[in-house]
């Protein structure tokens, strides 16, 4: 990339005034991210949320003079990046309106691997939770995911640890630059993320680890990966934001239920409980969901002539008969069937090549 586009990058990044999904509005409507700040202020405000105010923070010397010392440190420390506009960009994320415009990596990362899921869940990891992480991680590895986590305590680094034990790529998305460590403890494992996999991060090199960093980073690991599984987590949390910001995006969302009196376990269960994650038991669960025995091992199905279906299958069979293919949610309301009953009773469906999915947790008939 030219210098003087990543400049350009940089200091669209830099501008306060400007977010993620602004920076890619002004991008799309100029053309060319260079061409920003060449434009005149007259026709940069036609575009629609370009204001006075934006414009002052744009054109800004302190926002110029910062981005041209990233720049700096990144050509010196020959630092990797990703443009949202290129094909290295990781393509999960890619699909999300407000996802980061330029990513900073390390490592060996490799996100041409189509299964990615993102682990996450408290610091203060059970030892319930510690055996569910490593299990369902080993029982996955013959599948070859690639695991997303945050490098944080408790269920994140567990859940590098375990991907790594596995000879399974993982990666671990920052709240912070790369030239940061958080917390220092975990500085011990960064040779063997960097080795089987990396480090991924929207932050300038010296940005440090800001409360509201970490629930920015959220929306990259929730973006980033096919499917959020939430380990354990109290009634608040960064992990639940996580899983609101993955329903948001219409991806699937998992979580490990737990006794009720288990503090750790509440969180969990009311994502449950009000249909925001399939209840999790095992890694079949994530294999059928995600349709991985499927790609895994292609099945030839022959739809039959005349169909033998159950009450509840004739039901969605009508409705999707009479209104055409139906999102999960959707297909779970008007058929009055709760959503960890009903993605069983799709697969059977499938099974049976009467349905199939679609991207984006929508089903149409065959």
């Amino acid at each position: 990339m030219k210098e003087e586009k990543l400049l350009a990058i940089l200091r669209l990044q830099k501008c306060k005034a400007v977010g993620d999904i602004l920076a890619k509005k002004l991008i799309v409507n100029v053309g060319d991210v260079s061409q920003i700040f060449k434009e005149k202020r007259a026709s940069l405000s036609k575009i629609n949320g370009i204001g006075n105010h934006v414009l002052k923070h744009l054109f800004d010397e302190e926002s110029l003079r910062c981005a041209s010392r990233e720049l700096k440190y990144i050509k010196e420390n020959a630092v990797s990046y990703s443009y949202f506009l290129e094909d290295d960009y990781p393509t999960n994320l890619q699909h999300c309106i407000d996802s980061p415009i330029l990513l900073f990596k390390d490592g060996n990362i490799d996100f041409s691997n189509q299964k990615i899921i993102s682990i996450v869940g408290t610091r203060n990891m059970s030892s319930y939770g510690r055996d569910f992480c490593n299990k369902l991680i080993a029982d996955l590895a013959q599948y070859n995911p690639l695991i997303i986590s945050g490098f944080a305590y408790g269920v994140d680094i567990c859940a590098h640890k375990a991907a790594i034990k596995n000879n399974l790529q993982t990666v671990a998305v920052l709240a912070h630059g790369l030239e940061q460590i958080y917390p220092k403890v975990h500085k011990k494992y960064i040779n063997q993320v960097n080795e089987n996999g990396g480090f991924l991060t929207e932050f300038w090199h010296d940005d440090v680890p800001l409360r509201e960093n970490f629930l920015k980073r959220n929306r990259i690991v929730a973006g980033i990966s096919k499917a959020t599984i939430i380990i354990e987590s109290a009634v608040k949390g960064g992990s639940l934001v996580t899983a609101d910001i993955a329903n948001s995006y219409d991806k699937d969302v998992f979580a490990v239920p737990g006794r009720t009196s288990d503090i750790y376990s509440k969180g969990c269960n009311n994502l449950i409980k009000n249909n925001r994650a399939f209840l999790l038991n095992s890694a079949d669960e994530i294999v059928k969901m995600l349709n991985w025995d499927l790609s895994e091992k292609p099945k030839i199905i022959q739809q039959q002539l005349f169909l033998e279906l159950n009450e509840n299958e004739q039901k969605i069979y009508d409705l999707l008969h009479e209104k055409g293919k139906q999102l999960l949610d959707v297909i779970s309301l008007e058929c009055n069937i709760p959503i960890y009953q009903l993605s069983a009773i799709l697969l059977q469906m499938e099974l049976k090549g009467v349905s199939k999915p679609l991207p984006g947790k929508m089903f149409e008939l065959v």
